[in-house]
């Protein structure tokens, strides 16, 4: 049996007020290009599938002619993709019976049943192989939010919650699953250890929980696909549990990750091979600096000139990073005059001092910071030390996680 594992498309995801939807579509066709020369069995989307709970109409309709598209070009394959933190997990079930038809599997949520118990039918997924016998079995497990997880049965630890819905899956898949049959579970969480990316990725986690150890994947695990993380990367160096990682760059801060997806190869219940299959980059991101202001304007001067015959679509994204001693109230004047004509895109201008800005020539060796470098944790912490001129406890910043995620959680109500 060969999967496609993939994760974290991000759908409908802008960079600094720019949308991505030619980067998006470029994938797509590559991918689809791909079923159709390896002939996978089964494609795994390990969440994250939109970047926001209301993706833009564009976005959703890239999803569903893809899976169209998908089936009509190879009727045999199986695709199934999980909820992931940016995703609604009710928005991404909504056409689930619909998809089924395509030999779609869509699941969003974790339901319990009226005794108690978890219901695991609805998360474990047949997978067929190329001759129509089931070859595995899929244990999907989307991102897991606090009201789904945690209660008068489970107790108020939503680590411990995750962690127990996991067990419980794989409980069940032991038992269900027929000799020489594999076990593919598909999750999107953060697992100890894992490399996370510095502007792109919302934690997962509340307060200073740790994340969910690898062990939970027993060796009865045939191989973990996970998402979340956008860099690709094994799990504590386990060849069997791996991100696939973004298939594009999401932030100027992944500009040197090798986006791919997986290729997996399973021989009845044992892992045969993982092999990569590297993604082209439809249009690069580039950063230039830090350096002085001068130095900057130069160093743009430099860059190549329109090409009127070139597609502007591929221009790169540009950020530009300037070490200022002083404020400078024409800087983007500057750096866009600078820029003209050239075949970049400017999105966004970061500027860092060497001192603290007072003019007074003391050096803090702190940057300028922009809203969009932190996450609402961060802000509030920060919000917190400046009201209150102390760093704000454990407790109330475990209880503003909270009403963070229930803020979240409602919003996806559709």
């Amino acid at each position: 049996m060969r999967l496609f594992h993939t994760s974290d498309w991000h759908l409908g995801q802008n960079l600094h007020g720019q949308e991505r939807d030619f980067e998006h579509a470029s994938f797509l066709t590559w991918l689809l290009a791909r079923l159709a020369e390896r002939q996978p069995d089964v494609l795994l989307i390990a969440g994250d599938i939109f970047d926001t709970v209301n993706p833009p109409v564009k976005a959703q309709e890239r999803l569903y002619d893809f899976i169209v598209n998908a089936h009509e070009q190879q009727p045999k394959l199986t695709i199934v993709m999980i909820a992931g933190n940016h995703d609604s997990g009710s928005r991404i079930e909504l056409p689930a019976p619909l998809m089924r038809r395509l030999r779609t599997h869509a699941l969003g949520r974790v339901l319990w049943l009226d005794d108690g118990t978890l219901d695991v039918e609805r998360l474990l997924l047949p997978l067929p192989d190329a001759e129509g016998e089931i070859g595995a079995w899929c244990l999907a497990l989307p991102f897991l939010r606090p009201a789904e997880v945690t209660g008068a049965t489970l107790g108020d630890n939503y680590l411990r919650g995750i962690g127990r819905v996991h067990e419980l899956l794989i409980e069940a898949a032991n038992l269900k699953r027929q000799p020489g049959q594999a076990l593919i579970a598909i999750s999107h969480a953060h697992m100890a250890g894992g490399s996370v990316s510095e502007d792109s990725e919302r934690s997962l986690i509340i307060g200073n929980a740790e994340a969910l150890p690898a062990s939970l994947f027993g060796p009865s695990i045939t191989y973990v696909a996970l998402g979340h993380l956008h860099k690709p990367q094994r799990v504590n160096g386990e060849e069997r549990i791996r991100y696939s990682g973004s298939p594009i760059p999401l932030s100027f801060s992944e500009i040197g990750y090798a986006h791919q997806i997986l290729e997996i190869t399973c021989e009845g219940d044992q892992l045969r091979s993982v092999e990569t299959l590297l993604i082209p980059r439809a249009v690069n991101l580039q950063r230039i600096g830090p350096a002085p202001l001068a130095e900057l304007l130069l160093q743009l001067k430099d860059l190549p000139d329109i090409d009127l015959l070139a597609d502007t679509e591929r221009q790169p994204w540009l950020e530009v990073r300037v070490r200022l001693d002083e404020p400078q109230p024409d800087l983007r004047n500057q750096i866009e005059g600078a820029l003209q004509g050239k075949a970049v895109r400017l999105v966004r201008i970061a500027a860092e001092y060497a001192g603290n800005g007072r003019g007074d020539g003391s050096d803090d060796g702190e940057g300028l910071i922009e809203l969009d470098q932190l996450n609402p944790l961060e802000l509030f912490s920060r919000a917190w030390q400046e009201n209150y001129g102390n760093e704000v406890d454990e407790q109330t910043l475990t209880d503003f996680a909270t009403l963070l995620q229930e803020v979240q959680l409602e919003s996806e109500q559709p």
